[in-house]
């Protein structure tokens, strides 16, 4: 690979590991937050600063969009909104725990659909490091299992997930990223005040809630959709998602220093799964096929 192209390589790998991180960061926050404000009001607020902070940061970008990019990044706003939406009713009935492992689904998913949308030739070690971030997960997250109505809702966010990268990784470019991201943002927030306008929406009424959600919406949402759409410009599909498997692990990790937990040896051994499934994907010999990323118009 040309140096120029595997600078730009390790370059969106760490920018989606520092989205990946700051997605991490906010689970603690959420978990306090929800006790008192409903999930899809939380969603639909969060998304809608995130909208408005790309807009009024970058009020061009969405100008430069050529049609088909528009109609890709409502796509992909679409996929990941419903993908939202039913993860999120599927964790009413069902353990977190449990929900973080159905969600983690999308590291295998993502490879299979690559494969059949994208013809991707998928080597012996990726598919290695993608049972070895299973199994990471697994050991991080589950303390049982069962299968219900919640669980089928949170698994078929997961392959919606897993097309949401797929989708990311054939149609960004990186000229395009923060139009895309705005578009993007503004579906998903369109999507959460439908599913929220029966009820009405519910607004924090505590200081420090609504300093959680600026930062999860102007961090953790606008910032990171720019920095994924970005990085996935440079990334197959697969890699996105192995290196994505690290959320849990940051999740854990903020949970421990910033949260108050403790730390388990199946916290540390489970992360260190993953930790390595991740560098298998960066460091392990692949095929020129498996290096580049296959992008597509429609």
């Amino acid at each position: 690979m040309p140096s120029e192209s595997r600078r730009l390589t390790l370059l969106a790998t760490a920018a989606l590991l520092a989205v990946t991180a700051c997605w991490g960061s906010t689970f603690f926050l959420i978990h306090d937050l929800l006790e008192r404000v409903p999930t899809l009001d939380f969603l639909a607020i969060r998304f809608a600063i995130a909208s408005v902070t790309l807009v009024l940061l970058a009020p061009k970008a969405l100008g430069r969009l050529t049609r088909d990019t528009r109609r890709q990044a409502v796509v992909l706003g679409c996929l990941y909104g419903v993908a939202q939406i039913l993860q999120t009713a599927g964790l009413a009935t069902t353990p977190a725990s449990i929900s973080g492992f159905i969600t983690g689904m999308y590291v295998v998913a993502t490879p299979v659909f690559a494969a059949l949308l994208l013809r991707s030739r998928i080597g012996m070690m990726t598919w290695v490091a993608v049972a070895l971030a299973m199994a990471g997960l697994g050991v991080l997250t589950l303390s049982g299992f069962s299968v219900g109505y919640g669980e089928a809702l949170i698994f078929v966010a997961a392959m919606i997930y897993a097309l949401h990268i797929v989708g990311l990784g054939a149609w960004s470019q990186p000229g395009q990223a923060l139009g895309m991201a705005t578009v993007q943002l503004i579906v998903i927030t369109v999507i959460c005040l439908v599913c929220t306008a029966p009820n009405g929406l519910v607004l924090p009424d505590r200081t420090s809630d609504w300093v959680s959600i600026l930062y999860m919406a102007v961090f953790a949402g606008a910032g990171a959709m720019i920095g994924q759409t970005w990085a996935q410009a440079h990334l197959p599909p697969t890699r996105a998602a192995i290196i994505m498997a690290m959320e849990p692990v940051f999740a854990a990790l903020f949970a421990v220093v910033l949260g108050g937990e403790s730390a388990s040896v199946r916290m540390i051994f489970g992360g260190l799964l993953v930790l390595a499934a991740m560098l298998i994907a960066e460091l392990a010999p692949r095929r020129k096929v498996e290096a580049e990323v296959t992008h597509l118009t429609v």
